[in-house]
Formats: structure tokens, sequence, C-alpha cells
């Protein structure tokens, strides 16, 4: 029986995978795993009922397992290793929280009207710190396979590309290499081209928090 996940529609087309990047770390999970699934495209804008009765707070994504619907990525993630532990995705537990600062990073950034507030120095540390992790283990943060806190990272490396480039004509310096060979080797995988919503909803998703009105 395919599992049921509902994750966010694209903001403007309904029936397009939107840009939620939680969302596409669950769908590129599910893919990696190579398991049978239905999406549920969630128009956030206009929740179905029946979506907010399976998650009240109407927050995306929720997976469906053996008639319960579940929250939060991470969780979701845990079950999903838990109930189907092949191929593994497990990351060994001392690397798990590698990159895991730069999201927050990026959104300061993102948001910022300030160039001297240090919101793009404290990015590029991160970025640095992260590049230097790769040259030393990569090309994935456990070395030779992709395990859950790539999957985790891709989605959100997708973002700091497209919305950066579009709102601050900004990307990351070329010298970062082992970075930038990381995320073209996420990007061209077969489930992420998959499940990635256009460059288009990814900066529609970010307009209303960057210029908010």
């Amino acid at each position: 029986m395919a599992l049921e996940a509902a994750v966010k529609a694209a903001v403007g087309a309904p029936d397009l995978i939107g840009d939620c990047p939680f969302s596409h770390r669950v769908l590129l999970t599910l893919e990696e795993k190579k398991l049978c699934y239905e999406v549920h495209l969630i128009n956030l804008s206009d929740k179905p009922s029946w979506f907010l009765e399976v998650s009240p707070g109407g927050k995306v994504p929720v997976v469906k397992f053996d008639d319960k619907w579940v929250s939060d990525s991470d969780v979701i993630v845990g079950i999903l290793e838990e109930k189907y532990p092949e191929p593994s995705l497990v990351t060994p537990p001392e690397l798990s929280s590698v990159g895991s600062k730069i999201f927050d990073a990026f959104v300061k950034f993102l948001k910022s009207k300030d160039a001297n507030d240090g919101s793009e120095q404290a990015l590029l540390e991160e970025l640095k710190a992260f590049d230097e992790h790769l040259k030393a283990h990569g090309p994935y943060v456990a070395g030779d396979k992709v395990t859950a806190v790539d999957l985790s990272l891709a989605p959100k490396l997708y973002h700091l590309d497209v919305a950066l480039s579009h709102f601050k004509n900004w990307s990351i310096p070329k010298e970062l290499a082992s970075l930038i060979a990381y995320k073209e080797l996420l990007f061209a995988r077969e489930s992420f081209v998959k499940t990635k919503a256009e460059p288009k909803y990814v900066i529609a998703g970010w307009e209303p928090k960057v210029n908010p009105k």
C-alpha cells in the first residue's frame, strides 16, 4: 500500500510542488528509499478541510503511517528509517548537526536590509566551515554515500542558491569549491530533480518574507 504525503503546493500553481524545504526533505527521503507514495498538494492559502482535520495546525509536511497522520519532518524521516531500513540513510550521530546553522544564517541575510549588520559575514563563516568539512570528509557529509543529513541540507541549499541570486544578486564564493561540488552532486540526483520546486516558485514563496507589504 502506498504511503500518503501532504506537502505544500506552489504559490499560484496548486497542481505543482511548492517551495517548502521540509516537505522537499520528506519527498527526497521517500524517493531515495524507493517507496511508493501518493502526494497531496496543499494550497496553504486555501487549506482543504480534510487536511485541517489531520493537521490541525495547518502545517506541512504530514505523512500517513498505518492510518495515523504524522507531522514534523524530523519525526517523519525517523519513522521512515525505522520502518524501511533499506537502503540505510542513517547519518553517524557525530555528523548529524554538520551544516545545521546554514539555513538560519541564510534567512537572516536574505531578510536583512542593512549591509553592515554582519549577516552576510555570519553566513559566509557557516559556509566556509561546511566547505572545510566536505574537503576533509566529502563528497557527502558522511563520506561516499548520501545520508539523512544531506537530504535535509539539499533543499535548504537550493533555496539559498535561488533566493540569494534573485533578491541579493549573491552566490556562494567560487573558492568554496567542495561546497559547490557537493551542491551540484545533490541537485543532479534523480530524487532531487523529480521533487524540487521550480525556481520561480521558490522566489514566490520568499517574496512576502523578504518584502513584506
